[in-house]
C-alpha cells in the first residue's frame, strides 16, 4: 500500500457522486463531456484537418507489407515461418511477430480500402489521447495541469502518429498504468486483468515488453519504499505489496508466450533491441535530435520529468520516480522511445504541477481571478470523468463520408513515395529483381506481391547487418557494388537521385537508364550477368503481368 502521507493526491477518493444532471443514464450516455470534446479535436486536430492530414499516416511504407501479410494469414489460415517478399533471403526463416495486427489491417484493407485502416488508427490514436487524460484526472490531477500535460505528450509522440502495430502499445500503456495506480490506491482483483491484456497486446506488437518492465520497476519500487517506511519511520516491513506485484510481473511475463511463436518473439525483440547495427543505421533507434517542435515538447517533459523524479524521492515515492527515469533514459537512446516517456511521465508531473496550483490558488481571496479559475477547474471535473457516445458518432460519420466532404487518400502519399512514376512503369518494375530504398521497397510489396520480390526493405530485425552492409555498399557505390549486383543477379534499380550508385550507373554501359522523374530514376540492366544463360528477369518472373491491386482495393473503397 500507498504512505498516505506522502502524497496528497493517495487521499482522492476514486470518483463518487456527480451532480443530479450527470448521475441520469440517459445524460451520461447523450451530453457530450469533455473527454469527448478532446476526441474530436484530437480526431480533427490530428487527421481530419491537420497539417499531415490522413495521408500522414501512411508516411510508412511498412503499413503496405503488413497489410499484404495479414492477407497471407488469412488464405493461408497460418503465420508464416518462411520469408515472403525479397530475393535477397528468399526462403529464409522468418516470422510475422505483429500478426494479429496485420489481420486486423488486411480484413479492414478488405472492406473498405486504406480508408478503413485510416479510420481504426485515427481512432486508436485519439482514444490513447482520451485515456491518458482521464487516467491523470482519476488520480487527482487538476484540470488545469492535466490538459497542458496532455497536449504535451500528444504534441511530442506524434512524429510516431502512424498506421503501423506500435499504435496498440500507445494505447495500451496507459490503460495498464491506469489500472496499476488504481490496485496502489485501492487494492483489487481487477489488476489481474493485466494478464490477458498482455496475451492480446503480444499478438499485436512488442511494446508489451515496456508492461513487463514498468512491472519489474514496480515491484522493485515496492519493495524499497516499504524498507524505507521501516528503516526510517519504524513501520513495521510489510512485503505483501511487493510479493503480490512480482507474482504479477511472473504472470504477464509467462502468458505472453501465448503466441504463435511462444518464446521465440521474446528472444527476438531482445535481440532487436540489442542489435548495435540497428541503433546505428535505423532512423527511429537513434537518439532524438532536438530540432523541431516534437522534440522541444520532449524537452519540456524532460525538464519537467527531471524535477519531478526528485521531488518524488524526497516523497520516498521511489516506484514513479524508477519509472520516469528509466524511460527519460530509454528515450534519449532512442527516439522510439520517446512516446512511451511521454505517458508514463506526464500523469506524474501533473500531480506535481496540481500541488503547485494548490498553493497558488487555495490562499487566493474568493472573488480573485485565481480562485474563479479555482473554482471553474474544480466545477469541470464531473465532465472530465465520463464519455458519452459521441466519440463512437464521430467515428461512424466519417465511416459514411466520401469525396467531396472527405479526401480519403487513394494511395499512398505521393511526397514520400513515387506512385505516378511506378503507376507508369509498373510492368518493368513489377517484373524486375529490384534494388530500391527500403521505404519504397515496402511500397511495391504493397502494390505488386506475389510477383514482386526486392532486395531489401523495412523488415530490418529480419535482414540483419549482412544484407543491411550489403544495402549501404550498393547505396554509397563502394568497391564492391558489382560483385553484389551479379551475385543477386539484380537487374532493376529504382532510386532517389542522391544515391551515388546512381552517378555509377549512368556511366555504364551495361545499364540502361529508362526514366528519370527528378525524384526517382529507374536502371534496367541491359546485359545479362556472366555465368547468366538467360535473361534473369523472365527466368525469375514468368508469366502474365499481375494487376494493379492498389487501384482495384482504391475503387472497393471508393464504392
Amino acid at each position: 500500500m500507498e504512505n498516505s502521507r506522502s502524497w496528497p493526491a493517495d487521499s482522492v477518493p476514486l470518483p463518487q457522486s456527480t451532480p443530479d444532471l450527470w448521475s441520469k443514464p440517459w445524460a451520461r450516455l447523450f451530453l457530450p463531456s469533455l473527454s469527448d470534446c478532446l476526441f474530436l479535436a484530437l480526431f480533427v486536430w490530428l487527421f481530419a484537418t491537420g497539417p499531415g492530414g490522413w495521408a500522414g499516416l501512411l508516411s510508412d511504407g511498412d503499413t503496405g507489407w503488413h497489410i499484404r501479410t495479414g492477407e497471407w494469414i488469412l488464405e493461408h489460415k497460418a503465420v508464416p515461418k518462411a520469408d515472403l517478399y525479397s530475393f535477397t533471403k528468399a526462403g529464409e526463416p522468418w516470422f510475422a511477430w505483429e500478426w494479429l495486427t496485420d489481420v486486423i489491417y488486411a480484413v479492414l484493407h478488405s472492406a473498405a480500402g486504406l480508408k478503413g485502416l485510416l479510420l481504426y488508427t485515427a481512432a486508436i490514436l485519439s482514444l490513447h489521447g482520451v485515456v491518458l487524460f482521464r487516467y491523470m484526472i482519476d488520480k487527482g490531477a487538476a484540470p488545469a495541469a492535466v490538459l497542458p500535460m496532455t497536449l504535451l505528450a500528444i504534441g511530442a509522440g506524434s512524429m510516431h502518429y502512424l498506421a503501423r502495430p506500435h499504435v496498440h502499445t500507445l494505447l495500451f500503456l496507459p490503460i495498464a498504468l491506469w489500472m496499476i495506480d488504481r490496485d496502489r490506491r485501492q487494492p483489487s482483483r481487477a489488476i489481474w486483468l493485466l494478464a490477458p491484456l498482455t496475451i492480446l497486446w503480444a499478438n499485436l506488437h512488442g511494446g508489451f515488453l515496456a508492461l513487463i518492465a514498468c512491472l519489474g520497476l514496480l515491484t522493485a519500487g515496492t519493495a524499497i519504499e516499504s524498507a524505507l517506511r521501516w528503516k526510517l519511520d519504524g513501520q513495521p516491513m510489510d512485503w505483501n505489496p511487493a510479493r503480490r506485484y512480482g507474482l504479477l510481473t511472473a504472470l504477464c511475463t509467462a502468458v505472453s508466450v501465448v503466441n504463435p511463436y511462444g518464446i521465440q518473439l521474446h528472444q527476438h525483440v531482445a535481440a532487436y533491441l540489442r542489435s548495435d547495427w540497428i541503433k546505428n543505421n535505423v532512423e527511429e533507434f537513434q537518439s532524438p535530435k532536438f530540432r523541431d517542435e516534437a522534440m522541444l515538447q520532449f524537452e519540456i517533459l524532460l525538464f519537467l520529468g527531471a524535477m519531478t523524479a526528485l521531488w518524488l524521492i524526497s516523497r520516498r515515492r521511489v516506484t514513479p520516480a524508477l519509472w520516469i527515469l528509466f524511460w527519460a533514459h530509454s528515450a534519449l537512446g532512442s527516439v522510439r522511445h520517446v512516446p512511451l516517456y511521454m505517458i508514463v511521465a506526464a500523469p506524474w508531473v501533473a500531480m506535481a504541477l496540481t500541488e503547485i496550483w494548490k498553493a497558488i490558488v487555495e490562499p487566493a481571496p474568493r472573488k480573485s481571478v485565481l480562485a474563479i479559475f479555482g473554482d471553474l477547474s474544480r466545477d469541470c471535473l464531473p465532465a472530465c470523468r465520463r464519455s458519452s457516445v459521441w466519440a463512437v458518432v464521430l467515428i461512424a460519420v466519417f465511416t459514411l463520408l466520401n469525396e467531396p466532404v472527405v479526401k480519403w487518400p487513394r494511395n499512398f502519399p505521393a511526397t514520400k513515395f513515387p506512385v505516378e512514376f511506378i503507376d507508369l512503369h509498373a510492368a518493368t518494375i513489377s517484373n524486375g529483381r529490384v534494388l530500391t530504398w527500403d521505404e519504397w521497397a515496402d511500397y511495391l510489396t504493397y502494390r505488386f506481391y506475389p510477383r514482386q520480390k526486392t532486395f531489401i526493405d523495412g523488415r530490418t530485425d529480419f535482414f540483419g547487418k549482412k544484407v543491411g552492409d550489403e544495402y549501404i555498399a550498393l547505396v554509397n557505390a563502394q568497391w564492391q557494388w558489382e560483385s553484389l549486383m551479379e551475385r543477386y543477379r539484380v537487374d532493376t534499380v529504382l532510386a532517389p537521385p542522391d544515391w551515388a550508385l546512381v552517378t555509377v550507373l549512368k556511366a555504364r554501359k551495361d545499364w540502361k537508364l529508362v526514366a528519370d522523374a527528378g525524384k526517382a530514376l529507374l536502371f534496367v540492366r541491359t546485359a545479362p550477368y556472366p555465368e547468366a544463360k538467360s535473361n534473369p528477369r523472365s527466368a525469375a518472373f514468368p508469366g502474365p503481368e499481375v494487376p494493379d491491386r492498389s487501384n482495384e482495393n482504391t475503387r472497393r473503397s471508393r464504392s
